[in-house]
C-alpha cells in the first residue's frame, strides 16, 4: 500500500465522519435552553409558585450506564408550606425531557 493511498483513505474517513455528524445534528438539533427552562418551570408550577430558576446555556454530556446524552443543567427554587425548596435538574437538550431531578 502506498502512503498516498493511506492518506487519501484517512482523509476520506474523516470527511465522511464530519458530514455524518453535521447531518445528524441538522435532523435532530438542540433546543434552546430558554425553551427547555420554560417547559420545566411549567411542570413545577403545577405544584405551586416558583421563586427562581436558572439554566446553563451550554449543554454538557451526561453518561448513565451505556447511554450518552446532551443535557442542560438547571435549577428551580420554590416555597412549599413556608419552607424553601431547591431542585437541580438535567434535561435532554434535544427533546426537553427531564432526565434527572435532585432536591438540594
Amino acid at each position: 500500500m502506498k502512503l498516498r493511498d493511506f492518506i487519501v483513505g484517512f482523509a476520506t474517513g474523516i470527511a465522511a465522519g464530519y458530514l455524518i455528524k453535521e447531518v445528524a445534528d441538522r435532523q435532530n438539533p438542540l433546543k434552546p435552553a430558554n425553551m427547555i427552562l420554560s417547559s420545566v418551570k411549567e411542570s413545577f408550577r403545577q405544584d405551586g409558585p416558583i421563586d427562581g430558576s436558572w439554566i446553563y446555556m451550554k449543554p454538557e454530556v451526561f453518561h448513565q450506564e451505556n447511554v450518552e446524552l446532551d443535557v442542560y443543567r438547571g435549577g428551580i427554587s420554590k416555597v412549599s408550606e413556608g419552607t424553601p425548596e431547591h431542585f437541580e435538574f438535567l434535561a435532554d437538550a434535544r427533546t426537553g425531557t427531564i432526565v434527572q431531578i435532585e432536591k438540594s
